[in-house]
């Protein structure tokens, strides 16, 4: 077990290490990082996913029961944030719709791909790309649908819609799945030289989105809201794996599917935690110093996961 630890988790780690301490000792500015964080956000890893869904067979690896195990999970993990944030730590219900999608959205990028090809190698992630091409539509739709209903108390759907429909389309992750998705059904082949081209670029995704999000890192510090931080830490890398882990067995998974379920739901939660924060302006400490411990922490859960898992 221990070495999973070495082998697997840590050198994923290493390189989010490296980004952090490359920025903290001003080798890299912040402009720099930001600028490597648009190239991965906006560019690559949206390559990588529209890479993957074009290729991935659909048929083997969007199980509904693995969708279903997951997000359900995922669901009673904000709705556990939003009731914690209102009841435990009297937040008002903006703070308290922004403190659930930190429970609701995890890392299934950036870290759940790295670890999970690392732990089972590259033909074991269509699970994994099953859960990522719904991620970004299921947890923003959910996120942005409530906050705008709080916000508006019931001023009408129609203003809701559209701004769940705006964010949707303004999210290049989004759009390169729905692309990929698109050519696997259609059957079109991609030419040579563009699959060349996408190989080039998808090699460098994940390694540079790694680095920058280690860069990224160096601006948060973790300060007050101490309780509300360890409950959204608790949440995500604990209640939400344990909850695919129960449905996940009890619809009988694949173990493939089983695995990257389990490993996606206990990433920590995603840097888009904090963007969601950022563009309501609420729970902004709450968000980036979860993302930055639960991250820190994560090399140790996600060691325990991995030992248990078959």
């Amino acid at each position: 077990m221990f070495q999973t630890l070495i082998d697997v988790i840590l050198p994923v780690f290493l390189v989010i290490g490296s980004g952090y301490a490359a920025t903290r000792v001003r080798v890299f500015t912040m402009d720099h990082i930001d600028g490597l964080m648009k190239f991965t956000q906006g560019f690559a890893i949206p390559c990588l996913l529209f890479h993957a869904m074009a290729k991935v067979d659909l048929q083997a690896g969007f199980d509904p029961r693995l969708l279903a195990s997951f997000y359900a999970g995922a669901t009673l993990c904000f709705v556990a944030g939003i009731i914690g944030a209102r009841l435990l730590f009297r937040r008002d219900w903006e703070d308290a719709v922004a403190i659930g999608f930190a429970c609701l959205f995890s890392n299934s990028v950036l870290l759940g791909l790295a670890i999970t090809e690392r732990a089972y190698g590259p033909e074991n992630l269509t699970g994994n790309y099953a859960i990522i091409a719904f991620h970004s539509p299921f947890c923003y739709g959910v996120g942005i649908t409530l906050m705008e209903v709080v916000r508006n108390r019931g001023q009408g759907g129609r203003h809701t819609a559209r701004a769940v429909l705006r964010a949707m389309f303004r999210n290049a992750l989004i759009l390169g799945i729905g692309l990929g998705f698109v050519v696997n059904v259609s059957g079109l082949p991609l030419p040579g030289v563009v699959d060349d081209a996408l190989s080039l670029i998808t090699r460098a995704a994940l390694p540079a989105a790694l680095f920058a999000l280690g860069g990224v890192l160096v601006q948060y510090r973790p300060e007050g809201d101490l309780r509300a931080i360890a409950f959204v830490c608790a949440v995500s890398l604990l209640l939400h794996p344990a909850l695919v882990w129960t449905f996940g067995k009890g619809f009988g998974l694949p173990t493939d599917l089983f695995r990257s379920g389990v490993l996606n739901a206990s990433m920590a939660p995603g840097f888009n935690a904090y963007i969601f924060a950022n563009i309501y302006g609420r729970a902004k400490r709450v968000a980036a110093s979860s993302v930055l411990i639960a991250t820190a922490a994560s090399i140790f859960t996600v060691w325990f996961w991995l030992g248990v898992l078959p």
